[in-house]
């Protein structure tokens, strides 16, 4: 055996330092200064958040940069699949907001704005009808719509409430109902109300308005403009090719070339390794293939770190990343998406809201459909007038995911039975997502709850990433859940993902 000398031994230890992170120390090398032509970037995943990390660090010099994707496709949770006459969005919708959302803004600088289209008001009045087949009239509905608004413009009341979002609403709802001089029916009024709650569930991804903290309406930050911009016929991935600057991501991944793999699921991540070994990070995938690297971003969803963070990262994460992925909440949303021979009827009618009756929702909570309770209304989809898209929110749209297609359909069918008055035909192709029991998701959109600000924490914690004593970041973290203002967004998505694309830049410069 050949015996190392003292002198060897000696300038081994001068090479190493001790790294912290948190309470945890481990001896490691100092290693010799890499630049953006040598390092290696490892990002895991391929949604808005991973691709414009990769985006932005290719353009900026930086030459192995690898992304891994668990599905088969790019994009995360956006994904627009062939439907109808043309393409609908499973995922991600809308393009909220004009000034303050980098969506918008890249799309403006390259010229593209004629990829967007805003959304005609008339098209989101919507009637309201209740399970008795009663449609409100429009006199009744203005009237509960004005106190719905009121409550929508209520930020600066939160400002001074540290309770939930739906304790607020509720007491608010109710104050400005007893201020109206004609009032609706008050068993109307609350049907109404308790359909408005799930529609702004569909945008807070909660089970219900009572876990959502005040601090999730104050943080987030509304881009000014239209909020509702739609796609034309081309879908959320028209984005996609702009960013990756080609003309079509599915046969040319553009900037990103073969930088891509596919089916690439994340089992390990050894990201504090021995003395001898520290400039190295080593990841295992599912299938046993080792890659190792220098940098890691990572931007799977919270839901997946949540799942699998405990067995994911060696050593475990520093207790306070871990109070952030368990402090925030990713909620559900699913949709319904229906294609029919012809466009649905009534034709003046831009979609509806279901409101339950009392007696209606107890039956119902006795049958095996209980779950349509959380089914709060239907839609036209826009340039598609033959489509109708309907939205189920929290605890009922996990439970749809594991019923059969031909189950939902069926009982989905049976509430138009139970709402309109009319019959209504059988589509002749049917769609649902199922977002929550997709272990490459377990979910849609993050939000604050009572439980985050009890342990004082938020996404700048699940933000922050894991560096040594010299700054050097080792593991990063980007995603929707990890932007502190636009949380719940593919505009936050993206925006994060720059962020931490601009962190190791910065670095290496």
């Amino acid at each position: 055996m050949c015996l190392r000398s003292k002198f060897q031994i000696e300038v081994e230890q001068k090479k190493c330092k001790v790294f912290r992170i948190g309470k945890a120390m481990a001896l490691v090398t100092s290693p010799v200064r890499k630049t953006p032509q040598t390092i290696r970037v490892v990002i895991i995943g391929c949604g808005c958040s991973g691709m414009a990390a990769a985006v932005r660090l290719v353009e900026a010099g930086f030459r192995n940069v690898s992304v891994l994707e668990a599905e088969n496709r790019i994009g995360g949770r956006v994904q627009t699949v062939a439907f109808g006459d043309s393409v609908v969005d499973l995922g991600a919708q809308w393009c909220h907001g004009e000034k303050g959302n980098v969506i918008y803004e890249t799309l403006k600088n390259e010229n593209r704005l004629d990829l967007l289209e805003h959304t005609d008001e008339e098209s989101t009045s919507f009637k309201c009808v209740r399970s008795n087949k009663e449609v409100l009239s429009d006199n009744e509905a203005l009237k509960l719509s004005h106190i719905f608004t009121k409550l929508m413009d209520s930020e600066d009341d939160l400002h001074s409430y540290e309770g939930s979002v739906g304790a607020k609403y509720t007491d608010m709802f109710w104050r400005e109902f007893a201020k109206l001089t004609d009032k609706p029916d008050r068993a109307v009024a609350r049907e109404s109300f308790e359909n408005w709650k799930k529609n702004q569930l569909s945008a807070d991804a909660a089970d219900t308005l009572f876990e959502v903290a005040a601090t999730d309406k104050i943080e987030f930050w509304d881009c000014e403009g239209d909020n509702m911009l739609h796609w034309k016929d081309n879908g959320f991935h028209s984005f996609f090719n702009l960013l990756l600057k080609t003309k079509n991501y599915k046969t040319d991944m553009g900037l990103l070339g073969e930088k891509v793999q596919l089916n690439q699921r994340v089992k390990y991540i050894e990201w504090q390794r021995e003395c001898n070994k520290m400039n190295e990070i080593k990841i295992t995938l599912d299938s046993g293939k080792i890659i190792m690297a220098d940098h890691v971003i990572c931007t799977v969803s919270l839901g997946v770190l949540q799942e699998n963070h405990e067995i994911m990262f060696n050593p475990s994460l520093p207790l306070w990343k871990i109070r952030a992925i368990n402090g925030l909440k990713l909620g559900i949303v699913n949709k319904f998406l229906f294609e029919f021979e012809k466009p649905f009827e009534p034709l003046d009618w831009n979609g509806f809201l279901c409101l339950w009756r009392d007696e209606d929702i107890q039956a119902l909570r006795d049958t095996e459909k209980f779950w349509l309770e959380s089914v709060f209304g239907f839609f036209r989809v826009e340039s598609q007038p033959r489509l109708l898209q309907g939205w189920i929110i929290g605890s009922h749209a996990r439970y749809m995911e594991t019923l059969s297609k031909k189950e939902v359909l069926k009982s989905l069918m049976w509430m138009f039975k139970q709402f309109l008055a009319i019959t209504v035909p059988e589509p002749i192709k049917f769609i649902r997502t199922q977002w929550h029991s997709n272990r490459n998701f377990r979910g849609t959109y993050s939000f604050r709850t009572l439980y985050t600000d009890e342990l004082r924490t938020g996404a700048w914690d699940l933000a922050a990433p894991l560096i040594d004593e010299e700054g050097k970041p080792i593991v990063q973290f980007a995603g929707e859940a990890t932007n502190s203002h636009h949380f719940g967004t593919a505009h936050g998505a993206t925006e994060s993902g720059w962020r931490e694309a601009d962190r190791l830049i910065n670095y290496y410069q």
